[in-house]
């Protein structure tokens, strides 16, 4: 019996995908990687998935998990392989208020579950531009990072337990509901961020925390990156760690955002070097109560805190949403950095991170850096400045330049103690960067746990670990 008859037998009529019907698994959303799969497979639960993995591991063919393809790194790039798509495993299963967690299947679309716990007062705190399409199981595989870091940490921190079937088929249940669990290994977090290559998360316990009652959002310009920080240290003092985003927008992205979406309102009447998004969160009764002159006292601390360094120069300009609508703009502005920063082509994507203090001096020496290889290249930069992750992408001029300034912009990055890999995760993208800089004996661990759980290699390969 085939593969596919066996699949057939596995799943129903709509459980199987061939031809024409795989359309929308064969390519990602960059457009940059495209593939064949072999088929789709879309199991309805973890049984089904266990029997797809075992049927695929008995044939010897590749299973490439695929979640809602927003990708940017060929993660989900899947030639021949069996594509296992989890978008029919989309339940929340169950909220519990009191415990502030949820358990939810891996195919649940991010912004759905936002949508679920926001009813009951809560919130999942992780949250980016794709999230209407982004589907759990995509966040675990790849430690998704994302405009809240700075208070409430990567998906890592947001998982309490998770579900997976391994590549024999085999369940493994590590769906812990506790916060002190010290029983030997922490399989959980080697799951999270292993980008499928260990096994398939089909389910998990995520943390809720209260869902802001407040929010104060400003754009903010300054004249240099350590004056954007000055603020950030200023409001979280003031408010006792309540600045949810703080992201950086340089003069280029502006005036590049302005070009593709001439209808958005624009922020400031003048263009500014530094310009920062910050959002401030806030439940407590005492910041969130409007006082007899109607203001919500959490915007009064962004307001106080921007107005003094307005006077003492630190500041250049200040806007601050007066209303959802106008918290709305501000947020499309900085959300629509991946349809801005990839419109151009030939390009290199880059997504690092450095130490906050060091951000300033990536970017003077990453320019120069790349400005010696190609003059005509130009960085696209957006930041999430409050956590040191800077998505540094270059427009170049000529694709020969490629490799020579990826590996150009890794050296400043590792000469400042940072990554070059942040938040999109490896995928085909980064592998030969793991090649050049990631700790060989890391490697070696790695390979051999790989080696361990997936020894036919079955499990997203080709994938994260360098040949």
């Amino acid at each position: 019996m085939s593969l596919l008859d066996r699949l057939h037998g596995i799943l129903d009529a709509a459980g199987v995908l061939i031809g024409d019907d795989m359309a929308a698994w064969s390519h990602d959303w960059t457009g940059q990687f495209a593939w064949t799969p072999l088929c789709v497979a879309r199991p309805r639960s973890t049984a089904e998935v266990s029997a797809v993995v075992k049927a695929a591991s008995e044939a010897r063919v590749p299973v490439v998990p695929v979640s809602g393809l927003t990708g940017l790194a060929g993660g989900s790039y899947g030639e021949g392989a069996v594509m296992l798509s989890l978008d029919r495993m989309n339940a929340v299963e169950d909220i519990r208020a009191p415990a502030r967690l949820a358990v939810v299947q891996a195919g649940v679309i991010l912004s759905d579950l936002h949508k679920a716990v926001e009813a009951e007062g809560l919130s999942f705190p992780m949250t980016f531009g794709a999230r209407g399409s982004a589907r759990i199981g995509g966040l675990l595989a790849t430690n998704a990072g994302g405009s809240n870091v700075l208070r409430y940490g990567n998906t890592r921190d947001l998982v309490l337990g998770v579900e997976a079937v391994l590549a024999d088929g085999r369940v493994v249940d590590l769906m812990s509901e506790l916060h002190k669990n010290n029983t030997g290994y922490d399989l959980r977090h080697l799951l999270i961020g292993s980008e499928g290559t260990l096994g398939i998360i089909t389910r998990a316990v995520l943390k809720l925390v209260p869902h802001p009652r407040a929010y104060a959002t400003a754009m903010v310009a300054t004249e240099t990156l350590s004056g954007a920080l000055e603020v950030l240290n200023r409001l979280q003092d003031l408010t006792g760690g309540a600045v949810e985003a703080f992201e950086y927008m340089p003069r280029r992205y502006m005036q590049a955002h302005a070009r593709m979406f001439p209808d958005a309102p624009q922020v400031f009447g003048t263009d500014h070097e530094v310009n920062i998004l910050v959002e401030l969160g806030a439940t407590a009764p005492r910041d969130v109560t409007p006082g007899a002159d109607g203001q919500v006292p959490l915007s009064g601390y962004l307001e106080e805190v921007l107005g003094d360094l307005l006077e003492a120069g630190a500041v250049l300009d200040a806007v601050v949403a007066q209303n959802d609508t106008q918290r709305g703009a501000m947020w499309a502005l900085r959300e629509a950095a991946a349809e801005v920063s990839l419109s151009h082509k030939p390009l290199v994507n880059n997504d690092v991170s450095v130490p906050l203090d060091k951000v300033e001096a990536f970017l003077a020496q990453a320019d120069a850096r790349v400005a010696a290889i190609d003059p005509q290249a130009q960085a696209m930069v957006v930041a999430h400045l409050g956590d040191g992750n800077v998505h540094y992408t270059v427009w170049i001029g000529d694709a020969a330049v490629k490799d020579a300034v990826m590996e150009a912009v890794e050296d400043v990055v590792l000469s400042l103690g940072g990554s070059f890999s942040a938040e999109h995760g490896i995928g085909l993208l980064k592998r030969p960067s793991m090649a050049r800089r990631k700790d060989p004996v890391a490697l070696d661990m790695m390979r051999a746990v790989k080696a361990a759980l997936d020894p036919q290699n079955i499990l997203n390969p080709g994938k994260l670990l360098p040949e």
